[in-house]
């Protein structure tokens, strides 16, 4: 009986002991040394000078191709359900800008939240690597909360695309803490794990909060972070980047009025989880000083624009496709018939929630591998008006559809840096034809040029609005480090 007693006590007593140390780690303050202090402090010390040339042209391109995805956004049925929803239950609060609204404002969380929406209902927002959706986490948070601020303190356009650079630094920096991170997720997604997190640092910055105020921004943010992938592919989706934009400037209010959080939330208390409980190998490290020669991500690796609203992962099928169907065609326009195909194999990684033979609604159509490559390979190419209801329906696509078979090759890894697209067509008479895409027009190693990304933006925009407007705009943005206040470009949105 007592080695049963001592058996039931000493897992008690070792709990109790990991629950006392972090306890103790807990009550004391965070010393200059810790993650989360050094993040607070990157935050609140980062100057306009410390942003490089390359960085300012790269971010400007993000922030041109966000409010273009924001405004086509803008015209879905689920930024329709966000913005009615956010009419009803609120009382006006006639503050911030809406996307593809001229005539309607919201309060600054709730219009971060509607553009956040708008700028992922497609699913055509810029991705990094590891994965995630950064921008539209962050641009309608600055944008949201520079429209709060008086006309007499309006931020330059240098101060703005450094609170927008500071919160896409901040969602890298995180997410390099944990080689799960670098694959296709299966947990949470992560613009809301680390889209809050870049939402609060560049509302942070933009507000100029001291140090300590930054770090009890992040940790916050982190209170209001995660959801799942389950709701991937669908109308809930697009609310995860609303989500993060939003959650993250009211973690930053929040603190700016004094509200305090953990002082080691980004660090790897034991027995307590923090930020790792998002990440099972989460492995922190404090960032450097900007003083201290700070290199910014970005500098090292550009971002990836999109060609078409679909899951980045559809990019490596639909040119791999798009090749046989050019061999089948020619370059000229035209379909294939079904009537020539026997067997279409595609070789991808293996992700489940991007696996969906026969998708029944635009979202799900975003996210299959089998949509689109059918798709590319009857067409030559995927569209926004791919993802339409009479597209989808079309029985010819629905007869590709049935004749796609899925391999997963080990050497095709679920990792946006490392995958590859390949598809393999049998035709009726036996003849085989294969495409393969290891690096899609528009990816971090092959971006857009400037004139693919002012195209992409052009038909965006002049969905909701007018040319001469469209125009503006691309010159308000090209020009941003340049204005002596971001007014110009919060004047074209309205």
């Amino acid at each position: 009986m007592f080695s049963v007693l001592q058996k039931t006590v000493r897992p008690i007593q070792a709990a109790r002991g990991v629950h006392q140390s972090a306890v103790k780690i807990l009550k004391h303050p965070a010393p200059e040394d810790t993650v989360t202090a050094s993040f607070g402090q990157f935050i609140s010390e980062i100057k306009p000078q410390h942003l490089s040339p390359v960085v300012l042209q790269r971010s400007k391109r993000m922030v041109l191709d966000s409010i273009g995805v924001g405004l086509i956004g803008s015209t879905t049925d689920v930024f329709d359900l966000a913005l009615q929803h956010c009419q009803h239950m609120y009382a006006p609060d006639f503050i911030s800008s809406v996307y593809g609204r001229s005539n309607v404002r919201l309060s600054p969380t709730l219009a971060a939240f509607v553009n956040g929406v708008a700028t992922h209902s497609m699913d055509f927002d810029d991705t990094w690597h590891p994965a995630t959706h950064p921008s539209g986490a962050v641009l309608p948070a600055v944008l949201a909360l520079s429209d709060m601020m008086p006309a007499s303190r309006k931020p330059s356009g240098l101060d703005f695309l450094l609170a927008f650079n500071v919160g896409i630094e901040i969602q890298g920096r995180l997410m390099r803490f944990s080689n799960e991170a670098r694959n296709i997720p299966k947990r949470f997604h992560p613009p809301t794990v680390v889209g809050p997190m870049g939402s609060a640092a560049a509302c942070a910055r933009l507000l100029s909060l001291d140090s300590s105020q930054c770090s009890h921004a992040l940790a916050i943010a982190a209170s209001l972070a995660g959801a799942p992938m389950a709701n991937a592919a669908t109308q809930s989706k697009p609310l995860h980047i609303g989500n993060a934009s939003r959650l993250g400037l009211e973690a930053a209010l929040l603190a700016s009025r004094g509200l305090e959080a953990s002082p080691l939330v980004l660090d790897a208390v034991a027995g307590v989880a923090g930020f790792s409980a998002f990440y099972e190998d989460y492995k922190p490290q404090p960032l450097d000083s900007p003083h201290d020669g700070h290199a910014f991500l970005l500098e090292e690796q550009d971002m990836g624009f999109k060609r078409f609203p679909a899951h980045l992962g559809m990019h490596w099928v639909a040119d791999a496709a798009a090749s046989v169907h050019k061999l089948l065609v020619g370059v000229g326009p035209g379909k294939i018939s079904p009537d020539q195909v026997q067997d279409i194999l595609l070789r991808v990684p293996l992700s489940k929630y991007i696996n969906r033979p026969f998708p029944e609604s635009e979202h799900e159509a975003r996210h299959s591998f089998q949509f689109n490559a059918c798709s590319a390979l009857l067409d030559g190419e995927v569209t926004v008006q791919s993802f339409t209801p009479g597209a989808i329906r079309r029985p010819e696509l629905h007869a590709l559809l049935s004749r796609v078979r899925l391999e997963h090759p080990h050497d095709n890894p679920a990792n946006f840096n490392l995958m590859y697209g390949e598809v393999q067509v049998t035709l009726v008479g036996g003849d085989l034809l294969k495409g393969r895409c290891d690096t899609f027009y528009g990816h971090w190693r092959n971006p857009l040029t400037n004139e693919s990304l002012r195209k992409k933006f052009r038909n965006n925009a002049e969905v909701v609005l007018p040319s001469a407007k469209v125009e503006r705009l691309i010159e308000a943005v090209d020009e941003l480090d340049r204005l002596d206040e971001c007014q110009d470009l919060l004047s074209q949105l309205q």
